[in-house]
């Protein structure tokens, strides 16, 4: 991997208001000068770990070989949770051993070390508060100037698990939850298109005519009848229901923001009951 071609992208709970974006970016710079570092997000609620995960699993697919992938949420800086850089299918990850990978991932890595060789550290004496800094950044930067994994730590052969919340599904209903909104208030669910083919009895490969469905879903302080498939197919100001580009069924306003306007929330519950009309 050639250093003028090294793309790092970094996602964290940091924000931007603070230095600490900036001294991860700084310390990267200094070992790999001609590295592209590319902002994922800064704005992940703090220390929410599967919301950090959903980010990067809907941005990571649309980024070259050779990509490193910098994550800083890390609820548990300074205890015992090891620190780790992942090889997978031509990509990198940097990052807290908390769980967060194997959601991205979603299959046994190629390589996983432990980022335990103070040598590829940026000081000897880390900061017990900021691994983003000390042990992540120059981490990433020593892959992005031609470092291979091993050369920064010792082998580990599993990561930490956590696993999506998957939707309830009873014979003609699915309950679900908000896992994610985005910047225009739009609500993402844990709710596939998948589920509801799976709900129906259909196969993959069949057609789901959301027009045909009969359907009552309950979310925040509406109720909604039907799936769309544009923002745009209902007036200005109107709620509804469409399979967004991340793929999960998400409750959006057009022209508006839903989770203001139907007062919901990450976190909270929605109940889809439907049949299939003749």
């Amino acid at each position: 991997m050639s250093a003028d071609a090294s793309i790092i992208t970094l996602t964290t709970d940091f924000g931007t208001e603070d230095a600490y974006v900036p001294a991860m970016k700084g310390t990267m710079l200094s070992i790999a000068p001609e590295a592209r570092l590319v902002d994922v997000t800064h704005e992940i609620a703090p220390q929410d770990v599967m919301e950090s995960a959903f980010v990067l699993q809907s941005a990571q697919p649309y980024f070259p070989d050779g990509t490193i992938h910098l994550v800083v949420v890390d609820p548990g800086v300074g205890t015992e949770r090891r620190a780790v850089a992942i090889r997978e299918d031509g990509h990198w990850y940097v990052g807290p051993d908390n769980g967060l990978f194997p959601l991205v991932i979603e299959q046994d890595p190629d390589a996983i070390v432990e980022l335990d060789n103070p040598e590829m550290w940026r000081t000897s004496s880390p900061s017990s508060t900021f691994h983003g800094r000390d042990i992540f950044a120059p981490a990433a930067a020593h892959l992005a100037a031609g470092r291979s994994l091993e050369e920064l730590g010792s082998p580990v052969t599993s990561l930490e698990p956590l696993r999506w919340a998957e939707p309830f599904i009873e014979s003609n209903s699915i309950e679900g939850w908000i896992t994610h909104v985005d910047h225009f208030g739009n609500c993402i669910t844990n709710v596939r298109r998948s589920t509801l083919l799976d709900m129906l009895e259909l196969d993959e490969e069949e057609s789901l005519d959301e027009s045909s469905l009969s359907l009552e879903v309950y979310a925040g302080n509406t109720v909604l009848d039907s799936i769309h498939s544009t923002y745009g197919d209902v007036s200005g100001e109107d709620p509804l229901l469409l399979f967004g580009s991340t793929g999960f069924l998400e409750v959006a306003v057009n022209g508006g923001n839903a989770a203001e306007l139907l007062d919901i929330r990450k976190g909270d519950s929605i109940k889809i009951a439907l049949s299939q009309s003749a």
